[in-house]
């Protein structure tokens, strides 16, 4: 056993469960983290090794606990307004549409921060009283939950321009000093849900404008990659854009989609209509601002 508790071949056993659940692919460098946010879970059962500790989440009377590791083991850190740019493009690409439904999926997003994001951009963008969505996906549960209340510490704003911050959230008071609140009519416009996108239920997801899938595919394999992407493109629009993160590609990927430049997708007759968008606009310059 090495000096994280984790053996090499319990390490290998949680490695390949964690993929199978989530196609999650967790490289050797991964085990500290794996200790580190099991161990707690070990104490909690009384449990002496990590192989025990398998066996109790694979067995079929602890399937809540099962659900709990891969919430432990697939969260990842998110903030306000991360890769800006993606958010200008969303507000020019918004206004270009104005005056029909309006639909957005973020489909891996954690702790809320990117729907929130883009739920303050189409308010800025169409306004709180035209016809328009955020769907928030992601596996685990108890991320989701957190992020429906919309609570977050204040350093956790710092992303967020003043004005915006000023407009949709709410300072907190007593017990909550220290936290801000998302207000409640920007909450209402973000619907979250519990999806694994390489085995989704999406049948009545219904099509998107915007899809963000950014900053989860570098956990994933090609064979991976491929199928979320494959489940997820019947969702995108015929006109609609598929936004990754700066560090991914789609590049051996899919076929289904082609390249308005790095980190932009469309579908392939869609190419010439939808490169003119530019990322210019007011989101940038508030930013810009501060």
């Amino acid at each position: 056993m090495d000096n994280h508790g984790v053996s090499d071949q319990e390490f290998a056993l949680f490695r390949k469960l964690i993929y199978r659940l989530a196609g999650i692919n967790m490289a050797d460098s991964k085990k500290p983290l794996l200790a580190g946010r099991l161990s707690r879970r070990l104490r909690h059962f009384e449990l002496d090794s990590f192989g025990a500790y398998y066996k109790l989440v694979t067995s079929d009377e602890h399937r809540d606990e099962l659900q709990l590791m891969v919430d432990l083991l697939t969260t990842n850190e998110t903030y306000f307004f991360r890769e800006a740019a993606h958010f200008d493009f969303l507000q020019s690409f918004a206004a270009s549409r104005r005056g029909r439904p309006f639909r957005v999926w973020s489909g891996a997003s954690s702790s809320g921060e990117e729907p929130y994001t883009i739920a303050m951009v189409l308010a800025e963008t169409l306004g709180l009283a035209a016809d328009w969505e955020v769907v928030a996906s992601d596996i685990s549960l108890s991320i989701l939950e957190k992020a429906q209340t919309g609570l977050y510490p204040m350093e956790r704003g710092k992303g967020i321009p003043p004005e915006l911050l000023k407009k949709y959230c709410l300072k907190g008071v007593r017990s909550q000093d220290g936290n801000f609140l998302v207000v409640p009519k920007l909450r209402e416009r973000v619907e979250f849900r519990h999806i694994n996108l390489i085995a989704p239920e999406t049948r009545d997801l219904g099509q998107f404008d915007l899809i963000f899938l950014r900053n989860v595919m570098i956990y994933f394999d090609n064979e991976t990659k491929r199928k979320v992407v494959a489940n997820m493109v019947p969702h995108l629009r015929e006109d609609g854009i598929f936004i990754i993160g700066h560090s991914e590609t789609l590049t051996g990927v899919t076929d289904q989609l082609a390249t308005i430049r790095p980190t932009y997708y469309c579908r392939p007759h869609m190419l010439g209509p939808l490169s003119a968008h530019g990322k210019t606009g007011p989101a940038r310059a508030q930013r810009q601002s501060r």
